[in-house]
């Protein structure tokens, strides 16, 4: 049986956007929520995967898409999910994890069955990683309070879907990795 990962999606972000106005309320309350779920991975040793958009910054690494979302002016949103050393860094151009990224392969050496996913935005990003996942046979949970959306209405259609469509599991970020493991 394989192992869990989490899975965060989008989070190290400069929030200079379009929809920035629409997203940053929701992102301000996910952000506890996911970094606890991040804290709970990390003491459980579960393998932590960000994938990131890269801005079109296509010769930038992590370190310095982190370091600009950092310098930015929602730091406050980037600095709880910060990676660390042992955190693993895919950067991405579109909206699903899998698009043209090295992470099945990554998922596949790591012995990965189970994916958590958590971030932003949950009727894009989150609900198109959900069903890549779904398509590679891949289990996947997604925490509804750790996923941070721009259409609450949208966002709360994607859920269903990714439950009913993909059969993946929706629960709240607390029931995770619980703090007693």
């Amino acid at each position: 049986m394989g192992k869990t990962a989490l899975i965060i999606i989008d989070m190290i972000n400069t929030y200079d956007h379009p929809d920035v106005d629409l997203l940053l309320s929701s992102v301000q309350k996910v952000v506890p929520h996911a970094a606890a779920l991040l804290e709970r991975a990390r003491h459980s040793n579960a393998p932590v995967i960000y994938v990131n958009d890269n801005f079109g910054e296509w010769r930038s690494h992590h370190g310095e898409l982190l370091d600009k979302a950092l310098a930015g002016p929602h730091a406050d949103l980037v600095e709880p999910l910060r990676p660390d050393d042992s955190s693993l860094f895919i950067v991405k151009a579109r909206h699903s994890v899998f698009f043209e990224t090295p992470l099945s392969y990554l998922l596949s050496q790591q012995d990965i069955h189970h994916l958590v996913l958590c971030g932003q935005v949950t009727e894009q990003c989150v609900l198109y990683s959900a069903l890549d996942a779904h398509i590679r046979h891949f289990d996947v949970t997604v925490p509804r309070d750790a996923v941070a959306h721009i259409h609450a209405d949208l966002a709360d259609a994607a859920l269903r879907m990714m439950e009913r469509n993909m059969g993946a599991r929706v629960c709240g970020a607390d029931e995770l990795w619980n703090k007693a493991r």
